[in-house]
């Protein structure tokens, strides 16, 4: 691999995203080759119990991801749980707080527009089979949790997890939907001894990106097909974020053009177009 292509590899990883307590962004605009999308975390416990902030110019996804907590919208509070979501407008003023434990994840793209504020409940989110599915063949067979989707109205972001069986691959088979959609995985519940391979390529000869990927860990994907694969008996589970590059009108899940080599039955994301 060059000089070169090593570089931009290392551009496309941020080790460790989970390894403060309080609120912290890893991913931006301006650290990255992301042209929209922002991705932190908000972590709280007994000691650091709140963390707020601004929304500004951006829309902006929070996902329980583990714990529960309260969220507070410009006095209006909402408490969330495991894989509750909520999409926050811009130009609003945010607190997060809990009284144990709470694990969010924060997705942000600067918009035009302002879209309604929108809670999404987990429970809600089951009932859809559109929102939440199981696709996938013997080895690489996973579930897919579309959280701020086609159920939200909103300008760039789209927000979900993705759970695989033990030792499968997911995005699988190879897709992209770079013209559209910028996109990163941030890889979690893998505890150690787990882990899993991220591959990001527009070529199989030279891939942009080939590295072991472990819970806290986030991966950028501007470009490129994007599979990965679980070590055997460990699954490999990841929050997906996405930014469309043209507002509203690229904001489609499901939308992909999938590696010609391996396009037989479809790209497996069927489901959520009904």
């Amino acid at each position: 691999m060059s000089m070169q292509m090593k570089i931009a590899a290392d551009q496309m990883i941020f080790r460790g995203t989970n390894k403060h307590r309080g609120r912290e962004v890893a991913v931006t605009p301006e650290n990255s080759s992301m042209k929209h999308l922002a991705y932190g975390r908000i972590i709280l416990d007994g000691e650091t119990h709140s963390a707020g902030f601004e929304t500004g110019a951006c829309e902006t996804g929070l996902v329980c991801i583990a714990g529960a907590g309260t969220i507070t919208i410009d006095g209006e509070q909402h408490r969330l749980a495991r894989y509750d979501a909520v999409y926050i407008p811009r130009g609003r003023r945010v607190k997060v707080a809990t009284d144990a434990f709470v694990d969010f994840a924060e997705c942000s793209a600067e918009v035009e527009g302002t879209y309604p504020l929108q809670v999404v409940r987990y429970a809600e989110v089951e009932k859809n089979s559109s929102l939440r599915f199981t696709t996938g063949d013997q080895s690489n067979k996973r579930t897919v949790n579309i959280l701020l989707g086609k159920n939200v109205q909103a300008g760039r972001i789209l927000v979900g997890v993705t759970r695989s069986e033990p030792g499968n691959w997911t995005s699988w088979p190879p897709h992209e939907h770079a013209q559209m959609l910028e996109e990163l995985y941030v890889y979690y519940d893998m505890p150690a001894p787990s882990f899993g391979v991220q591959f990001v390529y527009t070529d199989t000869e030279e891939p942009e990106f080939v590295s072991i990927v472990r819970e806290g860990d986030c991966v950028l994907m501007p470009a490129g097909y994007h599979p990965n694969v679980a070590i055997p008996g460990h699954p490999i589970n990841f929050i997906w974020m996405m930014a469309a590059h043209t507002e509203v009108e690229d904001r489609q899940y499901g939308v992909v053009n999938v590696q010609p080599e391996f396009n037989r039955n479809g790209s497996g994301l069927e489901a959520s177009r009904k």
